[in-house]
Order: C-alpha cells, then structure tokens, then sequence
C-alpha cells in the first residue's frame, strides 16, 4: 500500500499550486515524522499544537522547534485546557505516570491512564477546522495501532470513521474535493518509524515522547513511551 496521500501529483514549484496539509505536531518523534514525510512529498506543511494542560508541557518547546525544522508555513499553539474535564494521568499531575522497572520491560496492551479521554477526537476535531480554514485537504497524525494497540483513538477503525465524519460535517466535504487523515505510521513499528524518520533527516533528538520529563526537558526513560523509543533505538543501533 502506497504511503502518499491521494491525489498526490507530484513536485509542484509554484507556491500556490502545491498542496496543503495540517498536521497535529506534538513535539515526538511519530508527528515530526508524519510533517517531514508530508514536507518531502511537497506539500505545504500548517502545523498544530494542543496546549490542552499536559504536564509534559516541554513537548510544545519541541513542537516549535520540529516546526522551524521543517520549515511550515504557520505553527498554530492552541490553548484548549483539559484539566478541568479530567481522567487522565497526562492532565492530573496527582495521578502517578505507569513506569517500567527498566528500560527493557515490556509496555501493556490494556488501555493506561495516560490515555486521555477523547483527545484524538478533540485534536483532529480542531485540525479539521483548520485545515478547512487554510484550505489542506490533507490532515496527517502520528497515530500507531502497534506499540500504541491501548489507545482506541489510535485504532484504524477511529480513523475511518473520523474521516467519513469529517467529510460530512463540512462545507469543503460536502461541495468540495473533502478531507483525508493520513496516517502513513499506522501499522509499522517504533523501528520502521525511527528508521523512516533518520531517512527523512528528522532530529530525533530534538524530539520528545516521554510522559513525565523534569522540569528541564530531561525524558525519565521508563514510562511506556520513553521504553518504547528506547527498545527501538537499541534494536536499530544496537
């Protein structure tokens, strides 16, 4: 199956006939991968970031900086606080973060309390106004249903579905040529991602995943998805 979005015709050199594409930058490894693969295919590239209250508040900083890496055309931080709503360990510093042992402990298939409830519905929900504002018929996101199987908003069957909605509760998807969510990452492993990314050129270490880093940006290493990148970097360099 091809990775390129639909429609896709190629490099285009004037600035306006190329097409556009939002994607929802995080600051991790999976979205800066997802903008610098939609980047090499020569689209135009508005970025999203979701100041939604999460305690690992530094991935904004590194959102910024994979914005400025790949050169978009607008980095657009919205502040959307979750905390009041509550349920998860990401907007309740209360709640402790799930952690390994080690690094080489294996991550649960059952859903963490790190899941925030309905945040891809939320996120995407946002991205989807955007994009219909700046005229990307594209949204990309960094989904994953293998290392992330627990999150059901991570799940392809979201995404269909998502996809069929954002199409018909729009004006663009009801007069126009619609909306595709592009999730080139959604069954290849944190392996196949990060030698994709290294492909890309992306600065994986100016990236961060981790879910309870110090106050300096410092990753703990051994929340679900610093163990995660961990056992992928090994088994790709050893």
């Amino acid at each position: 199956m091809s990775h390129k979005p639909e429609g896709f015709k190629g490099m285009a050199t004037p600035k306006d006939t190329k097409k556009h594409a939002v994607v929802l930058l995080s600051g991790g490894l999976d979205s800066a991968t997802v903008a610098a693969w939609l980047k090499a295919d020569g689209f135009l590239i508005y970025a999203l970031s979701v100041d939604y209250g999460q305690r690992h508040r530094v991935e904004l900083n590194a959102a910024s900086k994979m914005a400025s890496w790949v050169g978009v055309e607008e980095h657009l931080i919205l502040p959307m606080d979750l905390r009041p709503i509550g349920g998860s360990a990401l907007t309740d510093p209360s709640w402790p973060i799930p952690k390994g042992g080690q690094e080489q402990d294996p991550v649960a298939a059952d859903i963490p309390i790190t899941y925030v409830p309905a945040r891809n519905t939320l996120f995407l929900s946002l991205a989807l106004g955007f994009a219909e504002a700046r005229g990307a018929s594209v949204i990309g996101i960094g989904v994953n249903a293998l290392d992330y199987s627990g999150y059901p908003d991570c799940r392809p069957e979201f995404i269909a579905a998502f996809e069929t909605l954002a199409n018909l509760a729009t004006r663009e998807g009801v007069e126009g040529k619609g909306f595709q969510l592009w999730t080139p990452l959604q069954h290849m492993t944190k392996v196949e991602i990060l030698q994709k990314a290294e492909e890309l050129g992306v600065p994986v270490e100016q990236t961060i995943s981790c879910y309870d880093p110090d106050a300096s940006g410092l990753a703990c290493g051994l929340c679900d998805s610093c163990r995660l990148r961990t056992q992928a970097f090994q088994a790709l360099h050893g």
